[in-house]
């Protein structure tokens, strides 16, 4: 009698403890909210074929963009439910009760580190690849969900965890109807596959990547490379998985959506996702630089991943020299009263030919807005690899010349040493790390050894040691600031067109009026120059 008591004590205080770090995160109430929907009323557990059916990701078409999806990727997804309430939770003999409901997600939605929930993710996808036949030569230490992950991992099979990130990041910005949807579509992430291999292998610089197929490489990433890798480049790679699963207990509760409203949703996410492919920040380069972001930016990028209407994108793309012609004057009048976060992009290519399997693109995140300044300012940065290798060079902290932006000066005075008219990023002024001209003509972009503000690495395949002069295909600017930034620039727009409509308004009384003309005066003073006459102010 006193053991069962002393049990009973000790099951409750786990509870209790459980219960206080859920509620430590926010999540005690939903969760609270979920078990009673889904437990029996019976048993008071939730039965495991019920958790099983909230974590589903079945899908009866799926395709990607630019590339073949691999035969076992179906049954890949169809067997992710079942190994993340195999791993995460451990069910009694009438289901899981609300101990076990609580342990299991605070083993990957709590208070844990980013290396420990990488781990977990691993452990969830290797289950469910050796469920669907294709099984990864990864093993882990122990038993326990946040071990030590050992063996490797082929750049194919990366491709494939990277895909279910993706699909688990897009159901939890949209899980109403991605829980009933009946297609996805997966954007090209051949970019990040990419990074990884030449992070990852001592030969990668090696390989064509303008032409490297995925799936043809074939090679071996240690577990433990992917591992530094993620937690480097894309450190918010893990949080789809947690974000999938809270937002699946989110929305368990909640009535889904009905064949007449879903049509209707997906049509606009499809329009939206469309449209977005056209600009150089494609879906899947927007999603790469949220994974790579951790503030407020990162919102802003996902709104133009997986946008819930075509307004998403046209609020965000400020200026496109496709749509609003080259140079710096045309981006100065659509940037011009932005003060918030942007996102510059060039396209460019190098060499004689514009030839597309030579194109590279790379960009440049600033902290606030772009002003007119003959030297470099800025509080912060980065600046990114996007095509054909993603990568993220934050700032260095030694140095902060992060950003350059001048425009022709206004005054006709002579100036001996004129400031470069540009836009800059990086190094000093004239071994700028990147520099673009006033007509949007040239990028020139130099070694990373003429740069303290920015990490060290090269900004496209085979870049060397010498400045490389390239041609410009396409500028885009994105602005990050959110809904206000943007409210901000459209009233300062309306207050200098109409500044400037007034100045171009003539008083005709006061034109004809020969008293008061210009032409007046000059002659009364060349008649009688010595003529002492009053300013009227």
């Amino acid at each position: 009698m006193g053991q069962s008591s002393s049990t009973e004590t000790v099951e409750l205080k786990e509870e209790r403890e459980l219960e206080s770090l859920a509620a430590s995160s926010g999540a005690l109430p939903f969760l609270q909210n979920s078990f009673s929907i889904l437990a029996d009323p019976q048993s008071h557990s939730i039965p495991l074929p019920s958790l099983q059916q909230c974590f589903s990701l079945k899908y009866t078409s799926i395709n990607c963009e630019k590339a073949n999806l691999p035969y076992c990727f179906q049954g890949f997804l169809d067997h992710m439910a079942a190994s993340i309430t195999d791993t995460l939770f451990v069910p009694q003999k009438g289901g899981i009760t609300w101990v076990e409901f609580l342990r299991g997600y605070v083993k990957c939605c709590g208070r844990i580190s980013a290396s420990s929930l990488l781990n977990i993710m691993l452990r969830v996808f290797a289950l469910s690849a050796d469920r669907a036949g294709c099984p990864m030569n990864i093993n882990f230490d122990s038993d326990e969900v946040d071990s030590k992950t050992c063996g490797s991992i082929s750049p194919l099979e990366l491709e494939m965890i990277i895909w279910v990130c993706w699909i688990m990041s897009w159901n939890t910005r949209s899980s109403k109807c991605a829980m009933e949807s009946e297609h996805v579509s997966v954007p090209d992430l051949n970019h990040l596959i990419l990074s990884a291999v030449v992070s990852c292998m001592d030969n990668g610089s090696d390989f064509d990547l303008w032409n490297a197929d995925v799936s043809n490489i074939e090679a071996e990433l240690t577990a433990g490379k992917i591992h530094m890798w993620a937690i480097r480049t894309v450190p918010s790679l893990a949080e789809c998985f947690s974000n999938f699963i809270t937002s699946r207990l989110k929305a368990a509760p909640i009535k889904q959506p009905t064949e007449t409203d879903t049509p209707g949703t997906r049509a606009i996410e499809k329009s939206s996702a469309e449209s977005s492919e056209v600009h150089i920040l494609t879906r899947g380069r927007a999603w790469a630089m949220a994974l790579s972001q951790r503030s407020n930016i990162s919102e802003e990028l996902l709104r133009i991943s997986f946008p819930s209407n075509i307004d998403v994108i046209e609020d965000s793309l400020l200026y496109r020299s496709y749509f609003h012609g080259k140079g710096l004057n045309r981006l100065w009048s659509n940037v011009e009263g932005y003060h918030g976060p942007l996102l510059l992009l060039i396209s460019a290519f190098s060499g004689e030919s514009s030839e597309i399997s030579r194109k590279w693109i790379i960009g440049a995140l600033t902290q606030q807005g772009f002003e007119n300044r003959d030297a470099f300012y800025g509080n912060g940065g980065s600046l990114c690899s996007i095509f054909p290798v993603f990568h993220v060079f934050s700032a260095s902290g030694t140095e902060k010349n992060y950003l350059y932006s001048h425009l022709h000066s206004t005054l006709k005075a002579y100036d001996p040493h004129p400031k470069p008219v540009g836009i800059a990023f990086g190094g000093t002024s004239g071994h700028e790390r990147i520099f673009i001209d006033d007509d949007f003509a040239k990028v020139t972009v130099r070694h990373h050894a003429v740069d303290k503000t920015y990490q060290h690495g090269s900004l496209f395949p085979n870049q060397g040691y010498l400045p490389t002069e390239a041609s410009v295909l396409d500028v885009e600017v994105w602005g990050l600031g959110g809904k206000t930034a943007k409210e901000i620039q459209i009233s300062y727009q309306k207050r200098e067109n109409l500044f400037t409509e007034q100045r171009r308004t003539i008083d005709l009384k006061t034109f004809t009026n020969w008293e008061d003309s210009p032409e007046k005066m000059m002659m009364d003073m060349m008649s009688n120059p010595n003529t002492v006459r009053r300013e009227d102010r």
